[in-house]
């Protein structure tokens, strides 16, 4: 790849996005971007050292700055995005007598009008000179289904879905847009979940090919910006190891 192309990854600080990015590192150029410059740092050594990686500090809950922000990163170093990929999420279980204004707009802030935001940056022949080929949402098997006291975070997640299948008519034939759909995954922000025996000894019996890994998601990041995937477009990946068609359990 060019030297100053670069797949940019959202949320590369932990968890989904860290792998996603590490994983990608080995074949192409990578913007890690989060709002914690320690962790990315940590992503950055991670990262495949024969390709050229950027660090863009940014917290995407700033929406009113991601335009001049990214802008100003891009020209300053002299790069373009070739592929986009969504992993920086928010998510709090909160149950809808306790949901405030300020928790739902964080979440639809870093989940959905960023990376819309950002998008809308990468389209503009001036900002990235029409090199924007793909773009990978990190959705939820949630969008499609419901949960307790998952309000905000799954109205996002449909949220995500609505605009990934629109930008996928809007930018079509030039830009793919696709969403992939984690099923039960352990990162940081789902860890507190996976410390109740239980729930796991539950999941485990409803998922037939078990619990994944976030190796797993990557991979299907990975398949969906390649030539291979060329003419999928518009569409939701869900990669939960059968757990959304199983009503055996």
């Amino acid at each position: 790849m060019e030297k100053n192309v670069y797949i940019l990854v959202t949320g590369a600080s932990s968890g989904i996005g860290k792998e996603i990015a590490i994983e990608l590192s080995n074949s192409y150029n990578v913007i890690l971007n989060g709002r914690n410059k320690e962790r990315l740092e940590d992503t950055l050594k991670a990262c495949n050292p024969l390709n050229n990686h950027l660090i863009w500090q940014f917290d995407l809950e700033n929406t009113n700055e991601i335009e001049e922000e990214l802008q100003l990163f891009l020209s300053n170093n002299n790069c373009l995005i070739i592929h986009f990929i969504h992993a920086a999420g928010y998510m709090k279980t909160i149950p809808l007598k306790m949901l405030s204004i300020d928790s739902f707009q964080s979440t639809l802030n870093i989940n959905v009008i960023a990376a819309a935001m950002i998008i809308k940056i990468l389209i503009k022949k001036k900002a990235n000179q029409d090199i924007l080929k793909s773009i990978v949402f990190i959705s939820s098997n949630i969008s499609n289904f419901g949960a307790k006291a998952f309000s905000a975070y799954a109205s996002s997640k449909a949220a995500v879905d609505g605009l990934m299948r629109c930008l996928s008519i809007e930018l079509a034939p030039t830009v793919r847009v696709n969403s992939v759909l984690p099923g039960g995954v352990r990162t940081a922000m789902t860890e507190h979940m996976y410390q109740d025996a239980e729930l796991i000894n539950r999941m485990e019996k409803v998922y037939p090919l078990g619990l994944g890994t976030i190796q797993d998601i990557s991979a299907a990041v990975k398949f969906l910006i390649s030539n291979e995937a060329k003419w999928i477009t518009g569409q939701q990946l869900t990669v939960d190891g059968g757990r959304t068609i199983n009503i055996s359990g």
